[in-house]
């Protein structure tokens, strides 16, 4: 079953490839537009072979993995102690609420005010957008802890820490693992906005002196490689969402499967 799967995705990815050929090829669309697969995929190769691409290809890398792993730490933890300290999620709760839905892109003036168009930028935009994933996820996931098994931890003497340990984090670890799933790819989304917009180092600045130079094909070459990275970043997530939650019984079911 796995294997006609594959193939059948083979074949819609062929079929799409042949269509990206095709359609500028048959004059529907201007190549100046939209070039045929081939010319795609030879600007490509010529971007797989400049040393400043890989350069870039680093610092898009760069910016993603810092703020995701900053953005993952201070969600769990604020997740944690807001749920565990009594009033503090009641007290919060409206600041949050107000906080979360402000697009990060809105904070790309603030960012270059106080960072101009560097790292840090990226960061502060990557971390604002993927702390929320992980933070609402943590709180979902604290909340379903049983009541039963929290008492029942308080009767055998249970401190604080050995409760979160013991009770409380493997519940929310699948919520956490989702979170974090979620914020891989919006970090990945914000990496590649801020170095297009503000022209931070990276993929996004490669892609936008590529399109007002009109180098098109390049342009899209440099897009596709975005589109891969999203592809990767989605697939080992999940691979790591599996192997973090080997014992549940969900994902021993999907491997059952």
């Amino acid at each position: 079953m796995r294997g006609a799967d594959a193939a059948l995705g083979v074949t819609g990815l062929a079929a799409f490839l042949a269509l990206g050929e095709a359609v500028p090829r048959l004059g529907l669309v201007g190549e100046e537009h939209f070039p045929p697969t081939s010319r795609i995929a030879r600007a490509l190769l010529a971007e797989a072979g400049d040393g400043a691409f890989w350069t870039a290809l680093g610092d898009t890398l760069t910016g993603w993995a810092l703020g995701l792993a900053v953005a993952v730490g201070a969600g769990v933890v604020a997740g944690v102690v807001l749920s565990v300290v009594p009033y503090l999620r009641e007290a919060t709760a409206s600041t949050v609420e107000f906080l979360r839905p402000i697009p990060s892109v809105a904070l790309i003036p603030l960012a270059v005010l106080l960072f101009g168009t560097g790292l840090r930028s990226v960061l502060l935009l990557v971390v604002y957008a993927s702390f929320w994933q992980v933070l609402i996820q943590t709180l979902y996931g604290v909340q379903d802890v049983d009541p039963v098994a929290e008492e029942t931890a308080r009767s055998y003497g249970l401190g604080t820490w050995a409760r979160v340990r013991h009770v409380l984090w493997p519940t929310a670890l699948p919520y956490v693992m989702t979170g974090v799933r979620l914020a891989a790819a919006v970090a990945l989304i914000l990496a590649v906005t801020a170095e297009l917009v503000i022209g931070a180092p990276g993929l996004g600045a490669r892609i936008a002196v590529a399109q007002t130079s009109q180098a098109v094909p390049e342009m899209y070459a440099l897009i596709v490689v975005t589109g891969l990275l999203g592809l990767l970043v989605n697939v080992g997530a999940r691979a790591v969402e599996r192997r973090a939650l080997a014992w549940h019984p969900s994902v021993r079911g999907e491997v059952r499967v």
